[in-house]
C-alpha cells in the first residue's frame, strides 16, 4: 500500500507510516488472517529512485491497481513500461528518465503526466543535432502513445525529450524549466547524470551565471516585444484574412472571378448591397476599417493595439462573419437553384438528341425512353438515371443535389455516347472501297455529298469533297479531313446510299480511268 505524506507538517511521517501500517493489518485480519499489508510512503518510494532502486517501480507496473485515486499508481504504470520501450530501443544513448510535474510533487490535484527523457548526443556523427533530436522525439512520443493503449490510462502523457548538450546548456544559462526539473524531479532511470546535477543544485553548487541573469532579464522585454507583435499580427493578418477570405468566397460564388484583396471591398458594395440588396452597408465598412488597420500596419503607421481594441475589432468580425455566412447560404441555395434548372434543360435536350437521332415523335419523353430500351437502344439503367432526375419535385440538400447531377452528368454522357457510337458505325456502313489503276480509297457515299479518303488512319489523309446533285458530281475539291469529321459528327443518322451505274460514270470522269466500288 502506497501513502502520500501526512498533511499536518508538525506530524514525523514515519510514525504516520507505522501507525497507518498497524491499522490496516488490523482490518486485513478480520477479512482474512493471510492477508498481509506492505505499507510504504511516497517518500520513500522516491528515495528508492534516488538511490537507483527500480525494483518496486516494475512491481507496481505489473500488478493490478485496487484504488488509486490521485492516478499516483497510474503514472507510474505508464512511465514504466514506456520507459521500457525506449530503453529496448535505443539502450545506452538514454542517460535519464525522470518523472517531474505536479503528480510526482504529491500536489492535490495535477491533471496530467509528464516525463523527461535525456539522450546523449556527444557520439553522434551521422546528423546534426537538430536531425537527432527531431527524429529522437518522434519516435519516443509514438512509443508514448503505444504505452497509453496499452495502459489504458485516460490522463494526458507528456514527453519533453533533450539532447544531453542542450541539457547542459539549459543548466549553464540557468533556465527555470531545468532548475524545476532538477529539483522537483523523480529518476526513473539514471546512468549517474540526473542524481549529481539534482545533489549539486541542492548543495547550492549550480548557481545562474551574471551572463544568464542579464538573459532572464531581457528575455522580459523581448517577450514583451514579441507579444506586441503577436497582437498586431491578430489585427494586420488574422482578422484581415478571416473577413477578407470569405468575402471573396461570396463574390466568387455569385458567379464573379477571384477577385484581388484591393477589388473585394468595392465589389462586395457594388454587387451585394447596391445591385442585389442582399448585404447592409456597415459590414462592408468592417471589411474597410480592418483591411485599413491591416495597411497601416504594413506600413509602419500603427506599432501598438490595444486589448481593448483588439476585442472590439473581434466583435465585429465575429458578427461580420456570421452576416456573411448567411449571405453565402442566400447565394448558395440560388446557385443550386440554377444549377438544378440548367441539369434539367440538359436532360431534356439530351432526349430531344436522342429522339431525333432515332426519328422518334413523341410527346412523353418518359414513354419513348421506355419503346427504346423494348427496342435494345438504350439500356434500362438509362430510363432509370432519367426518372430519378426527372421525377425530383422536393428541395434537395446540397449532397442531394451535387449526387443528382453527377447521375444527370451520366445520363447526359452516355446518350451522347450511343449515339455517337450509332452514328459511327452507319457511317462506316456508307463507305465503299473504291479501286482506281493500282490505288484505292474509302468512298462515303451521303445524300448530298460524297467523301473520298485516303489513309484515314494517319490523320493526315488526302480528301476530296463532291457535291451530288441528282446523281451529278459537282467540281472535286481537295479539303482538310477535319471537314470530313465536322459534316459526319452534324448530321443526323445517315442512310446508306443505293450505288448507280451513273455514280461509277462520274467517279471515271474525276479519276479519268475505270473504277471498281464494293462494300466493305
Amino acid at each position: 500500500m502506497l501513502l502520500s505524506n501526512p498533511i499536518d507538517k508538525k506530524v514525523n511521517k514515519f510514525d504516520f507510516a507505522d501507525k497507518a501500517s498497524i491499522e490496516v493489518n488490523k482490518i486485513a485480519k478480520t477479512i482474512d488472517q493471510k492477508i498481509k499489508v506492505q505499507v510504504l510512503l511516497l517518500d520513500e518510494l522516491k528515495e528508492n529512485c534516488f538511490d537507483g532502486k527500480y525494483e518496486l517501480l516494475q512491481m507496481i507496473a505489473m500488478g493490478a491497481t485496487i484504488y488509486d485515486p490521485k492516478d499516483f499508481l497510474a503514472a507510474i504504470r505508464i512511465s514504466e513500461i514506456h520507459k521500457s520501450m525506449v530503453l529496448k530501443k535505443f539502450d545506452k544513448y538514454i542517460v535519464s528518465y525522470v518523472a517531474a510535474g505536479s503528480l510526482f510533487r504529491g500536489d492535490k490535484k495535477s491533471n496530467d503526466i509528464d516525463v523527461y527523457v535525456v539522450v546523449d548526443d556527444t557520439d553522434v556523427k551521422r546528423m546534426s543535432r537538430f536531425e537527432l533530436k527531431d527524429k529522437l522525439r518522434a519516435i519516443i512520443i509514438g512509443q508514448g502513445l503505444e504505452a497509453a493503449k496499452i495502459t489504458g490510462v485516460n490522463k494526458q502523457f507528456h514527453i519533453q525529450t533533450y539532447i544531453l548538450t542542450d541539457f547542459w546548456e539549459s543548466v549553464k544559462d540557468a533556465n527555470p524549466v531545468i532548475f524545476t526539473f532538477l529539483r522537483d524531479g523523480v529518476p526513473l532511470y539514471d546512468r549517474g547524470v540526473f542524481m549529481p546535477w539534482k545533489l549539486l543544485l541542492k548543495m547550492g553548487r549550480i548557481k545562474p551565471s551574471s551572463e544568464a541573469i542579464d538573459m532572464q532579464m531581457e528575455l522580459g522585454e523581448k517577450l514583451l516585444e514579441r507579444t506586441r507583435g503577436k497582437l498586431l499580427s491578430v489585427v494586420g493578418e488574422d482578422l484581415y484574412y478571416a473577413m477578407l477570405n470569405p468575402a471573396q468566397a461570396a463574390l466568387m460564388m455569385y458567379g464573379l472571378n477571384p477577385p484581388t484583396p484591393a477589388e473585394t471591398i468595392s465589389l462586395l458594395r457594388e454587387t451585394f448591397v447596391q445591385k442585389e440588396k442582399l448585404l447592409e452597408e456597415k459590414y462592408v465598412k468592417n471589411l474597410e476599417e480592418i483591411r485599413k488597420y491591416y495597411k497601416d500596419i504594413e506600413h509602419g503607421t500603427v506599432k501598438d493595439v490595444k486589448g481593448a481594441e483588439i476585442d472590439r475589432l473581434l466583435k465585429g468580425a465575429q458578427e461580420y462573419l456570421q452576416r456573411i455566412k448567411k449571405l453565402f447560404n442566400v447565394l448558395e441555395e440560388r446557385s443550386e437553384l440554377i444549377k438544378t434548372k440548367e441539369m434539367h434543360k440538359q436532360i431534356e435536350d439530351a432526349v430531344k438528341d436522342l429522339f431525333v437521332f432515332h426519328n422518334m415523335k413523341t410527346s412523353k419523353p418518359e414513354m419513348g425512353l421506355k419503346k427504346l430500351v423494348d427496342e435494345k437502344k438504350i439500356s434500362k439503367q438509362q430510363l432509370d438515371r432519367y426518372k430519378e432526375v426527372h421525377d425530383i419535385k422536393k428541395k434537395l440538400s446540397k449532397a442531394e443535389s451535387q449526387k443528382l447531377r453527377r447521375v444527370a452528368r451520366l445520363f447526359i454522357k452516355n446518350v451522347g455516347e450511343s449515339i455517337q457510337k450509332r452514328k459511327s458505325n452507319a457511317v462506316e456502313k456508307s463507305a465503299y472501297v473504291l479501286k482506281y489503276g493500282d490505288k484505292q480509297c474509302k468512298a462515303y457515299l451521303f445524300e448530298n455529298v460524297v467523301f473520298l479518303v485516303e489513309d484515314e488512319e494517319s490523320k493526315k489523309g488526302n480528301v476530296i469533297k463532291i457535291e451530288v446533285k441528282k446523281d451529278t458530281f459537282s467540281k472535286p475539291v481537295k479539303v482538310e479531313l477535319k471537314e470530313f469529321y465536322d459534316y459526319t459528327g452534324s448530321m443526323q443518322m445517315p442512310t446508306r446510299v443505293t450505288l448507280t451505274e451513273k455514280y461509277l460514270k462520274e467517279f471515271e470522269k474525276v479519276f479519268g480511268k475505270e473504277v471498281t466500288l464494293y462494300l466493305r
